[in-house]
């Protein structure tokens, strides 16, 4: 009978996450949610900064073809 392997594999190397997506400048909706960002991050909400971060770049994608 074979005995199992009880180690490890190899490290797992993880990747810093990027950084903020950065809005269109001409986009009034861009804007909006840049600012919607930043006040939630100044009252210290990091998940609802991190929404904005996730609808903003849905929008960049969808809206502005960015990747």
């Amino acid at each position: 009978m074979r005995t199992p392997k009880t180690t490890m594999a190899g490290p797992v190397n993880l990747t810093l996450p990027e950084g903020d997506p950065n809005p269109v400048a001409s986009c009034r909706q861009c804007l909006g949610v840049a600012v919607a960002r930043a006040n939630a991050r100044s009252v210290g909400d990091y998940s609802k900064a991190t929404d904005a971060n996730v609808v903003l770049g849905t929008h960049l994608r969808e809206d502005h073809g960015a990747e």
